[in-house]
């Protein structure tokens, strides 16, 4: 089985995260995050974002630096406000809910997996009684779900909308360094700049083994924050295997240019599938994942070729993500094996 276009998850580590993973293996160092290689990866996240006052900490998974991030925000009778296909809501079985005890997720609307600003407007105002669960956070999915991104001036509109409600603004940037790589701007201008107070930043879809980060903007939000961690498992004993690797990979821009590469091979793909009829693309192409709806039987026997890739976006759709290991050639040779089986499901009609 093929699974170049699964997942990012699915690449190995990047060479920049290997070598520094590598380095830190060497010897003996400090345990529970007091080595020099987390204190370096703390320091190239601030210089990264031009934020030398931001609190930093790393986490194993998504999951963890979501919903943990999320309960520090809340009480557990709190709400959030996420897009209706907003991650934490589709894809992390109630983690958000069950790290805050009971925050509940409040389901907003807007095309292309991108929350209306207006829609925070209507959650807070459907109900002020008691029996309602007050909202306190807004977050966001940078890449979104559908493979779009919030441009800088779209993020501080809804943290505008947000602010006039009182509420916090986070952002699970799990696919982050591809928004910046798609818009072309800071790391700053994208996050903490447009209002975004706390940013889950991923890693492992980047290149890196394992690992993703929360960076506090407002350290007054950041508050036993440790604790928080270490009670949900999440405090590595060798936190320097978490770590080191964000040492390698922001240096020097090199995890910009990987997501770069990652978005320029989705456009590959996707200006690909323009070409083929019977094939729609379901969203704009803005960063590293592609969505068509193609026929199921050739979705089928994609799967039969020993391609492998997610099938989950309406009747007929698929997902397909590029990563920093995705070649040229790996597009092609998809894009070819799409064409045949195109040729063979209508050749035969037993082909279901």
């Amino acid at each position: 089985m093929r699974y170049d276009f699964a997942s990012d998850n699915t690449a190995g580590i990047c060479p920049e995260a290997l070598d520094a993973f590598l380095q830190a293996n060497a010897g003996c160092h400090a345990s529970y995050g007091q080595d020099d290689w987390t204190v370096q990866a703390a320091d190239a996240i601030r210089q990264t974002f031009e934020h030398p006052d931001a609190d930093v900490f790393f986490v194993f998974n998504g999951t963890a630096a979501n919903s943990l991030a999320l309960a520090s925000l809340c009480q557990s009778y709190h709400s959030v406000i996420c897009h209706e296909q907003a991650h934490v809501e589709t894809d992390e079985c109630g983690g958000p809910e069950f790290f805050s005890n009971g925050t509940k997720l409040l389901l907003g609307r807007g095309p292309n997996g991108k929350l209306w600003p207006d829609e925070i407007d209507r959650l807070v105002a459907r109900r002020s009684d008691i029996h309602y669960p007050k909202p306190k956070v807004v977050t966001i999915t940078q890449s979104t779900e559908s493979g779009t991104v919030y441009a800088p001036s779209e993020v501080a509109e809804l943290s505008a909308h947000a602010r006039r409600h009182g509420l916090h603004v986070h952002m699970d940037g799990a696919r982050f360094a591809n928004a910046c790589a798609s818009l072309g701007c800071s790391p700053a201008a994208l996050s903490w700049q447009a209002g975004v107070e706390v940013l889950s930043l991923g890693g492992t879809k980047l290149g890196m083994p394992v690992g993703e980060a929360i960076v506090f903007f407002d350290r007054s939000l950041s508050e036993d924050f440790a604790y928080r961690c270490k009670q949900a498992g999440q405090l590595a004993s060798k936190m320097r295997y978490l770590s080191a690797p964000w040492v390698g990979v922001l240096k020097d821009g090199i995890w910009l240019r990987h997501a770069a590469h990652a978005n320029a091979m989705a456009t590959r793909l996707a200006e690909g599938f323009r070409q083929i009829p019977g094939i729609e693309l379901l969203f704009p192409v803005e960063a590293n994942a592609v969505f068509a709806r193609i026929d199921s039987r050739v979705q089928r026997r994609l799967s039969a070729m020993g391609w492998a890739f997610y099938g989950f976006i309406n009747e007929g759709g698929a997902r397909f993500v590029c990563s920093w290991a995705t070649q040229a050639d790996d597009v092609d040779a998809l894009l070819q094996a799409v064409r045949e089986a195109i040729i063979e499901t209508m050749a035969d009609p037993s082909i279901r």
